[in-house]
């Protein structure tokens, strides 16, 4: 486990305390449209389904499931009534569903040398490729699996390995264009887990596929920490004529070198490049702080999720103070607005779950409880919409189950 992987656990669990597991008897849930996942003030996580975010009450804890295990909010993929996620401990990759009142797992497979997912990506419907970073060679490693047999294909990733004074690694994003795979990456050294810094520079490796050879390597100095870990908060999108948008997050909270500007990049489809003329400074922006994670709203238009400086002190509260806004982007313009939403908690979650060009914004308000708010880009409505009902301490996920 990298010190990068221990930070963002300890950001999520000093919440929580360790309880114990138990069930519930609720009916099969695993056929839902929406998946919830919530932290409850008791210390206990339950994931809840439902049919409609657009309105109603809905009680996690009485009408949903315990995870099980506890504290798998960052781990999940969630697809067609599954959730697959790694065991960092074990190294078993494995599929679950909700049935008959239980979170249960359904098969698993081994995979080696992965210490955590930095990144994943469906190839196909039933074809989930992992990248991953392996500790002891320090090495980049990725995993093709067939999710319907249970089958693993591994081996290494062409990305150098840390070197000089860096020792460690953060995947950022991973994205197909065509026959190639492009993996966002940079560098990290860090004598413990409260003392690193980020490489200045950020890299791509363009990667043949199927062969999964390097074939060329991009660098920008203009800020760092590509990506991030698309299994916790989505940070990068692809619009309508096939560019591809990330979000670079050099913030305390993950690349930690908050001199550098949170700032959007894009790869355009034609020219396999990183834009040398396309920057969208976000703290430079009205905006003037850094985010964390991006969403694509349509029509050149995105959503960002960014701290509110004054509010929080440091790495120690990230996690607990309310302190995140969420503004709509004009990629485009290079326009920002801030939505007037209350102010959310949690330094990363799936937050946001865009539909027909409708956002689904997870929020998490100590004043104002929690509660799903829809907003409409057309004509610029913001409503709320399904509430969460119960003890709720952390909304840390919603996403679409089927």
């Amino acid at each position: 486990m990298t010190p990068r992987t221990i930070l963002l656990l300890s950001l999520s669990f000093l919440f929580f305390s360790i309880v114990g597991c138990k069930q519930s008897n609720h009916e099969d849930a695993s056929s839902k449209k929406y998946s919830i996942y919530a932290g409850l003030k008791n210390g206990q996580d339950f994931l809840v389904t439902t049919d409609t975010i657009d309105s109603g009450i809905i009680d996690p804890e009485k009408q949903g499931v315990l995870a099980d295990p506890q504290r798998i909010f960052h781990d999940l993929i969630v697809r067609d009534g599954h959730y697959y996620r790694l065991d960092q401990r074990t190294g078993m990759f494995s599929e679950s569903t909700i049935s008959d009142g239980l979170f249960k797992e359904n098969k698993s497979v081994k995979i080696e040398g992965f210490n955590d997912i930095e990144n994943y990506n469906w190839i196909s419907k039933d074809t989930l490729m992992l990248i991953g970073y392996e500790e002891k060679s320090k090495k980049a490693r990725y995993a093709k699996i067939n999710v319907q047999h249970m089958s693993v294909v591994q081996n290494e990733l062409p990305i150098p390995r840390p070197f000089g004074n860096y020792n460690w690694m953060s995947i950022g994003f991973s994205k197909f264009f065509d026959n190639k795979l492009f993996v966002g990456y940079c560098y990290h050294s860090t004598t413990n887990l409260h003392s690193y810094t980020t490489s200045d520079t950020l890299y791509t490796e363009v990667i043949s596929y199927p062969e999964m050879k390097s074939v060329n390597r991009l660098k920008d100095t203009r800020t760092t920490y590509p990506g991030g870990i698309n299994s916790a908060m989505e940070s990068f999108f692809t619009d309508e004529s096939g560019d591809f948008y990330f979000l670079a997050c050099p913030g305390i909270a993950t690349g930690n070198v908050p001199e550098k500007s949170t700032g959007i990049l894009r790869i355009k489809k034609a020219d396999n490049q990183i834009d040398p003329d396309y920057f969208f400074n976000i703290s430079a922006s009205p905006i003037q702080n850094h985010g964390y994670g991006l969403w694509y709203l349509g029509k050149g238009r995105a959503i960002v999720r960014t701290e509110r400086k004054g509010v929080f002190t440091g790495v120690n509260d990230h996690w607990k103070v309310p302190h995140f806004d969420y503004y709509v982007l004009d990629l485009i313009k290079q326009t920002t607005r801030r939505l007037e939403l209350p102010l959310d908690k949690g330094t990363r979650k799936q937050c946001v779950l865009v539909e027909n060009g409708i956002a689904h914004i997870a929020i998490n308000s100590d004043k104002e409880g929690s509660a799903v708010w829809i907003y409409n880009p057309e004509n610029e409505s913001l409503k709320k919409g399904l509430q969460l009902a119960g003890e709720i301490n952390y909304f840390l996920r919603l996403e679409r189950l089927n």
